[in-house]
């Protein structure tokens, strides 16, 4: 039975109906012979109206052999080869349309790379109800199953993506317990190992005291050599000068006790000849001329002694709580000098370069140390030929004073500058240095707010230049909060 056939079969107004329908449609009679094949099916299925209508070949739009289409098992009343055989349960009864059955699947065979269909088949009837073919509709649905696929990979990837996360949260969070325990056990250790620092810090700053007090005293006791030589020397000829005097005193108190006996016959001529002689014997005229002069080296010498003593003193004063004073430095340095003098005098000369500078605000005898170290150890650096040590003052401003003692010694080689200024650093043979002179003068000059420069060349000699404040910035206030440091 053919579409085209009015009495049985609505040809005109189906054809009409696929003409203008843009979903892919295809419809067969009850011989499966094709009736129509509308352009949508044609763009769909890449076979045209013309190559399928008229045939029963349909079946190559969809697979490589010949197979029943949906529209075939409604054309033959065989639905349940469908539901069991050819779609395995893809197949279901639409709740649309009576009769009509729909399904999904994939045709590898459509396009390049296959499709997702969408298929919807249902009988077609003529006025009296009875069957003459069928109709079957077609909907690309590829997207959608690319999208849901790509969905469900998206799905997957995020399922496992936080199964991983989790299994690997859950082992850091076993590590971070592991690390919080672990922690906590070293900050135990640490605040033990602390506190054990912090008692031993407090041990070593007395011991630093005290080493600092004994390199002071040590130095002092290494120059006392010196100043008894010093102190030698004028008492030498005091006690020489003394001893003539006695001699030339006897004489004289001779001389007078016979002018004494010559006193009541002074007319006599033999006690005026003996007087005469005995003048002439002793030189009375060159004793007076000579006890003059002796007396006056004797005093010179005795005024150097008290000096150099009184030098000593206050340069050797080791009172901690001694209280700032405005003081000279030059003043300082010469009294520093003459403590050193038998320290420097045998290998080199002394050049005083004195500024005009203002007292500052200092502890004297403290910086007097500086100096005196800084002036032993240039002596120290001289070679086999005498060299110069040269002593300034200067001021940059009315701020600040600078003091630098500079040598022609052998210098400091460069891998030693770095540690000059650390306690027990020394490059002197064991024995003959502590390490602690210039840590002393380095701690000092940090007392005074001021800082302390040096510059050295390897054979030509170092300077050091002292920079020190004119006024001490005041103490500060003691807080009336306490004290909740750790």
């Amino acid at each position: 039975m053919r579409p085209d056939d009015d009495t049985t079969f609505p040809g005109a107004a189906l054809s009409a109906f696929f003409d203008g329908h843009p979903v892919a449609t295809f419809a067969i009679d009850t011989e499966h012979v094709v009736t129509h094949w509308n352009s949508a099916c044609e763009q769909l299925l890449g076979y045209t109206a013309t190559a399928m209508v008229g045939t029963c070949e349909h079946w190559r739009a969809f697979y490589r052999r010949p197979r029943a289409c949906l529209a075939d098992l409604l054309v033959e009343g065989d639905i349940g080869l469908g539901e069991q055989g050819l779609y395995q349960g893809k197949l279901k009864a639409s709740s649309v349309i009576p009769g009509a059955y729909e399904a999904e699947d994939f045709f590898p065979n459509i396009g390049a790379s296959g499709h997702w269909l969408h298929f919807t088949a249902a009988p077609l009837r003529d006025r009296q109800g009875r069957l003459v073919g069928a109709i079957e509709t077609l909907r690309d649905v590829t997207e959608r199953h690319n999208a849901e696929s790509a969905l469900r990979r998206a799905h997957d990837n995020l399922e496992n993506l936080v199964a991983t996360r989790t299994a690997q949260l859950a082992e850091m969070n076993e590590r971070l317990a592991d690390d919080i325990a672990q922690r906590e056990v070293a900050e135990m250790a640490l605040r033990e190992r602390n506190l054990a620092l912090t008692e031993l810090n407090h041990k070593l700053s007395l011991a630093q005291q005290k080493l600092l007090q004994s390199e002071k005293l040590a130095s002092i006791g290494q120059l006392a050599a010196g100043v008894a030589h010093e102190i030698n020397n004028p008492i030498g000829y005091v006690f020489s000068n003394f001893g003539a005097l006695e001699g030339y005193l006897a004489d004289l108190f001779a001389m007078l006790d016979a002018y004494e006996e010559a006193e009541s016959d002074i007319a006599t001529p033999a006690v005026a000849q003996r007087l005469a002689a005995l003048r002439e014997q002793i030189d009375l005229a060159f004793l007076r001329t000579d006890t003059g002069q002796l007396m006056s080296e004797s005093k010179e010498g005795i005024v150097r002694v008290r000096r150099i003593v009184q030098d000593l003193k206050d340069f050797s004063r080791t009172d901690a709580l001694q209280e700032w004073v405005w003081a000279d430095l030059r003043q300082g340095i010469d009294t520093t000098l003459n403590i050193v003098n038998n320290e420097v005098k045998y290998k080199a000369d002394v050049i005083k370069q004195y500024g005009d500078i203002p007292d500052i605000e200092c502890q004297p005898s403290e910086l007097n140390q500086v100096i005196m170290n800084l002036v032993v150890n240039a002596a120290h650096a001289m070679g086999e030929q005498r060299g110069c040590i040269t002593l300034r003052t200067g001021s940059e401003n009315d701020s600040e004073v600078w003091v630098e003692v500079e040598d022609t010694g052998s210098g400091i080689s460069p891998e030693h500058l770095s540690r000059i200024f650390d306690p027990f650093f020394t490059t002197k043979p064991v024995g003959q240095g502590t390490g602690l002179g210039l840590s002393l003068a380095y701690t000092t000059v940090q007392k005074h707010h001021g800082r302390i420069d040096v510059h050295s060349v390897v054979g030509s000699g170092t300077t050091f230049r002292i920079t020190l404040p004119v006024h001490q910035a005041p103490l500060a206030a003691p807080s009336l909060l306490p004290d909740t440091a750790p």
